[in-house]
């Protein structure tokens, strides 16, 4: 049997370690059958050694998303290297220290405009600038945390996250037209490099062993992985501006 991506073309940000979310999504994209080609900021060279061990060998192009020249070349790159998209992942995500940790009232805006500008409007500069590789339509899936709550240590990554989701939803508003799908994956807690930034991050995971419906394993990003490749896949046909929880279900339990 093809896999559902069978044919895709598909550029994967956020590669950052074996545990990382867009590692496993990158591992089961090509395992699904798609062409796939890597983002990295701001060490290449890691996520070229992570590369290797997946399924196939892929290219890695470094991407500052806060860097118009980068931006500006990115379609050229990638065109020659897969011709067109079908597909862009963005699992992109980053707040100074003083904006994480329990300082959320003393954090100056520099910082949270650094949060903002790499955290949620770079998931417009990153579509824009792949949209002339999606002549015909594809699918644009970001990563983000439920911004409906305020977590504990998170700070100012949660407005960023808001920010990021309602960004989703106006990128599929206005990409309608062209048959381009924009939706996200909201996971649950994982060990991540993003997960190590945040200080107290221990305390923020522990709400999912008393409240997830189901077992939650911090160590295991493939269950999220996999919702992204199948909101890649056409099974999700006349789904946008929506956002997924692969969370265990705790989005839907209270107190």
């Amino acid at each position: 049997m093809s896999g559902i991506l069978e044919g895709k073309r598909v550029l994967i940000s956020g590669v950052l370690l074996e545990s990382s979310i867009a590692f496993h999504a990158a591992k089961q994209a090509q395992e699904q059958g798609a062409e796939i080609i890597l983002t990295a900021f701001p060490r290449p060279t890691l996520t070229e050694r992570i590369a290797k061990k997946l399924p196939k060998p892929t290219k890695v192009i470094e991407l500052d998303v806060t860097n118009d020249e980068h931006l500006a070349r990115l379609a050229d790159i990638v065109g020659e290297e897969l011709g067109g998209l079908d597909g862009v992942v963005h699992s992109i995500g980053f707040a100074p220290p003083d904006a994480l940790g329990g300082n959320f009232l003393n954090t100056p805006f520099e910082s949270v405009a650094t949060a903002m500008h790499v955290s949620a409007f770079s998931l417009k500069s990153l579509t824009m600038a792949c949209l002339p590789l999606m002549q015909n339509g594809g699918s644009v899936v970001g990563l983000t945390f439920d911004a409906s709550f305020a977590w504990p240590q998170y700070d100012w990554m949660g407005p960023a996250k808001a920010a990021l989701e309602a960004t989703s939803r106006y990128l599929a508003r206005d990409l309608g037209k062209q048959n381009i799908r924009c939706n996200l994956v909201s996971a649950g807690p994982l060990g991540s490099m993003a997960a190590k930034s945040i200080p107290g991050f221990d305390e923020l995971a522990a709400v999912w062993d008393n409240r997830s419906p189901l077992e939650w394993d911090l160590k295991d990003p493939e269950p999220a992985g996999k919702g992204i490749v199948a909101l890649l896949s056409d099974w999700f046909p006349k789904t946008t501006g929506e956002i997924v929880h692969v969370d265990g279900g705790l989005h839907a339990i209270g107190a």
